[in-house]
C-alpha cells in the first residue's frame, strides 16, 4: 500500500509541476466513486433451504492522472476498493491487512514510434508499457471486468500497428511473485478474487498474443490467438504442491464478426478453439461459438435472440473438453447473477445459453435492459449414484434501468432472479437449494472531470 500511495504522490507532483515543451501537451485529471449497494438471495451460488439473504454496499474510489505530450503518453490510475464499514470508524489504519484495497489500476506509457507527421495521416506505431487494461471485441475473451469493482488489469508490453483501417497488436506479458537471485518459479496462486474467468485459481506465468482487426464497411472484423503459460508442478505422496521447472502451454484461436445487416440489424458472431495443455497439465481440446442479433424495430425499441455455446468434459474423459472463456468480462454474457464462468464454479460440463435481449430507449437520459436466458448444460449431467439428470440448468430474468442524470452522474437498478433446478444444484454442489434465487442493486456512478 505505501508503494502505491508513494509511486501516486510522485506522479501527481510530477504532472503539476510539468512544463510541458510544446503547445500540443495535454494534462488530464479525473476521477471515480462508484457504490453499489446489492441485496443478494442467492446470487453467483444457490442458496440452502433456511441461509439468509446478503445486504453490503461496496465502494471504488480512482483518481486518474494522464500527460500526453510529443510521442509520448503516460497515464496512472489508483484506486481504493472496500466495503463499507469493513474499518473502524476510529482507527487510522485497517482492522484486517488482508481487506487492503488501495492499489494502482493502471500505470503505463505509451512511445510513439513514428514522428507526428505521419500520426496526423493516421498512422499509428507504438510500444505501451507497463500495468493496463486489455481490452478487444465484445471483451468475451480480454476485456478489463469492469463490473468488478477491483476489476482487471494486466502488467504488459503491448506493440501497437493501425492504418487504414487495419490492426495489429502484439502483446507480452512475463510474471514472477518477487524478485529472485535465482530460477524463475511462479506460484500463481492469486489472493483473494481467481485469476481466470472461469475462477480457474491460477494466474498465468507468461502470455502472449497478436490480434488482427479490419474495419470494414459497417462493422469489423478480427482474428485473435492468445497462448498463456502456467508454471509446471507436481502432486508429493501427502499431496502437497511442489512446483517445477516449465510450463504447461495453452493456445486459444479464432474469428470475431460485428456488422450490419440492412438498415436494422446488427449481428455479432464469433468462434474459438482452445488446445494445448490446461494450468494441470491436462491435454486440452475445448470450443465456443457465439452468435446474437439486434433488430431495431424503430429509434426506441430493440431486441433479439442470442446463443452462445462453451464445450465441456464428458464423463469419463482423459482429456479437458472444457473452454474456458480466459481474461473476459463474464457478467456482460451469461446472465447478470453469474453463476457461470465467473468466480463461483459450475462443474467441467460446458453450457448452452439461448437468450432473447431487448433494449428500450425511454428517453436521452433513461434506457433499460431486459434479457431473459435458457440455461442448459453441454454434457451429460450424473449424480452421486451415476444416474443420469436433465441438462436443464434453469432460466435466468435480468433487468437493468440505467438514467443518467449529467455527463458525469449516473444511477443504474437492477433486478435479477434465477428459477434452479436439481441439476443445477448437483453441478453447484448446494445441498437442500432454494428453489427461486434474487439479486438487487443500485449503483451510484460519479466521474468527474478535474482536469482536460
Amino acid at each position: 500500500m505505501k508503494t502505491a500511495i508513494y509511486i501516486f504522490t510522485v506522479s501527481l507532483a510530477l504532472v503539476f509541476h510539468l512544463k510541458p515543451s510544446t503547445s500540443n501537451a495535454q494534462i488530464s485529471i479525473s476521477g471515480q466513486l462508484r457504490t453499489r449497494s446489492e441485496l443478494l438471495h442467492g446470487q453467483g451460488t444457490l442458496l440452502s433451504k433456511g441461509d439468509d439473504p446478503a445486504f453490503f454496499t461496496s465502494q471504488r474510489t480512482r483518481l486518474n492522472v494522464g500527460y500526453k505530450g510529443y510521442r509520448t503518453q503516460f497515464y496512472v490510475s489508483a484506486q481504493d476498493v472496500r466495503v463499507w464499514g469493513q474499518d473502524a470508524s476510529t482507527n487510522n489504519r485497517l482492522t484486517n491487512a488482508n481487506l487492503n484495497g488501495l492499489m494502482l489500476h493502471e500505470a503505463w506509457g505509451e512511445i510513439s514510434l513514428l514522428d507526428t507527421n505521419q500520426t496526423k495521416l493516421g498512422k499509428e506505431f507504438s510500444v505501451k508499457i507497463g500495468r493496463q487494461e486489455l481490452i478487444y471485441d465484445d471483451s468475451r475473451l480480454l476485456g478489463n471486468l469492469d463490473w468488478l469493482q477491483q476489476a482487471r488489469r494486466h502488467d504488459a508490453i503491448l506493440l501497437k500497428y493501425n492504418n487504414a483501417g487495419f490492426t495489429t497488436h502484439l502483446g507480452a506479458a512475463y510474471n514472477q511473485n518477487r524478485e529472485l537471485k535465482t530460477g524463475t518459479l511462479f506460484d500463481g496462486a492469486p489472493n483473494g478474487y481467481a485469476a481466470g474467468t472461469n475462477g480457474i485459481g491460477t494466474m498465468y506465468k507468461s502470455m502472449q498474443f497478436a490480434y488482427l482487426g479490419k474495419k470494414l464497411k459497417q462493422g469489423n472484423a478480427s482474428f485473435l490467438i492468445l497462448k498463456d503459460d502456467f508454471q509446471k508442478y507436481y502432486l508429493n505422496e501427502t499431496g502437497v504442491k511442489t512446483l517445477s521447472k516449465g510450463t504447461w502451454n495453452r493456445v486459444t484461436l479464432g474469428p470475431y464478426l460485428q456488422t450490419k445487416i440492412g438498415k436494422s440489424w446488427n449481428v455479432n458472431a464469433s468462434a474459438y478453439l482452445q488446445t494445448g495443455k490446461d494450468k494441470d497439465g491436462t491435454r486440452l481440446n475445448a470450443y465456443m461459438y457465439s452468435v446474437r442479433g439486434l433488430y431495431a424495430a424503430n429509434p426506441i425499441f430493440s431486441f433479439g435472440p442470442g446463443f452462445d455455446h462453451t464445450s465441456g468434459t464428458s464423463v469419463g474423459s482423459t482429456k479437458n473438453g472444457s473452454f474456458d472463456p480466459l481474461y473476459g468480462t463474464p457478467h456482460k454474457f451469461w446472465g447478470q447473477m453469474d453463476y457461470f464462468y465467473a468466480a463461483n464454479g459450475f462443474g467441467k460440463g460446458g453450457l448452452s445459453d439461448l437468450y432473447i435481449h431487448s433494449t428500450i430507449k425511454a428517453s436521452e437520459k433513461l434506457s433499460i435492459q431486459t434479457d431473459l436466458h435458457q440455461f442448459t448444460s453441454a454434457s451429460q449431467i450424473r449424480n452421486t449414484s451415476d444416474e443420469n439428470l436433465s441438462g436443464n440448468l434453469g432460466n435466468e430474468l435480468d433487468i437493468i434501468a440505467t438514467y443518467n442524470l449529467t455527463k458525469t452522474v449516473s444511477f443504474q437498478g437492477g433486478y435479477c432472479t434465477y428459477l434452479s433446478t436439481s441439476s443445477l444444484a448437483q453441478i453447484k454442489g448446494v445441498k437442500d437449494p432454494q428453489k427461486m434465487a434474487n439479486w438487487a442493486y443500485l449503483m451510484i456512478n460519479i466521474k468527474p472531470e478535474f482536469l482536460k
